[in-house]
């Protein structure tokens, strides 16, 4: 393992607000970490925590930050080395699911670049937004796939994307013609990662990715019951740098 990984427990809130209201909040955990320094668990706490390559954007024989940096420079952004910092899902037990990763990009000089959203849905697709952030970690990019079958492509997302210290603080808004149809928060306390506070995740929360993919689906189960109309998947042409 290494120094610089933590580990924030987190509480996940989906709003929706139009054509009828639905929430639900989750609890689950992300590991902080640096792309160049990814941790590596004592064989025994392996099963609890892996992380690949293959499981984001790219090439899966790649290294995550080659993969990263050519996705940034199919969008005209030239990287210099610097670090990257990601927050996603380990695999446990052999299985991920990782609804969004976040990839915050740094100059040498310590300044942000950008930040990369990496989006996955439930039909085995991805999707990676490029977001030029502000002081406050704000930006604005037009939504561009299909994540949930009773939301069709269309709206601008507004992120707002610190990155992240002793909290985290993350929001997703999808606004549509002056409304908001929908809303997704995370917020979460940062922990280092020791062998104690990853035995403490896993047991509070065994096998997180699956508890987070069956909830999804029930809850999806929950709007189609209640007769939201289910909008057909579109194509989702191929990104550059992006499998």
């Amino acid at each position: 393992m290494t120094s610089t990984a933590a580990i924030y427990r987190t509480s996940i809130s989906h709003v929706r607000h139009t054509p009828l209201k639905n929430a639900f909040t989750y609890r689950s955990y992300s590991w902080f970490v640096d792309v160049d320094r990814i941790p590596r668990l004592p064989w025994l706490l392996r099963p609890l925590a892996d992380f690949r390559a293959g499981d984001h954007l790219g090439d899966p024989s790649a290294t995550i930050r080659a993969n990263v940096e050519r996705f940034l420079r199919t969008r005209g952004f030239e990287p210099d080395g610097g670090t990257i910092r990601m927050l996603t899902s380990a695999r446990v037990f052999g299985h991920v699911f990782n609804p969004l990763t976040l990839f915050w990009c740094y100059r040498q000089s310590g300044d942000l670049q950008c930040v990369v959203a990496e989006v996955h849905n439930t039909y085995g697709e991805r999707h990676c937004y490029l977001l030029e952030t502000d002081s406050s970690g704000r930006a604005s990019v037009p939504k561009a796939f299909y994540v949930s079958p009773f939301n069709d492509v269309d709206g601008q997302y507004r992120m707002k994307l610190p990155a992240p210290g002793e909290r985290l603080a993350v929001s997703i808004v999808l606004e549509r013609e002056g409304h908001r149809p929908f809303i997704a928060t995370m917020d979460g306390e940062r922990h280092a990662a020791t062998v104690q506070n990853i035995l403490a995740v896993a047991l509070a929360l065994p096998a997180a990715p699956m508890l987070v993919s069956a909830l999804i689906r029930i809850q999806g189960i929950k709007l189609w019951a209640k007769r939201l109309p289910v909008v057909k998947k579109p194509h989702h042409p191929s990104q550059e740098a992006v499998q």
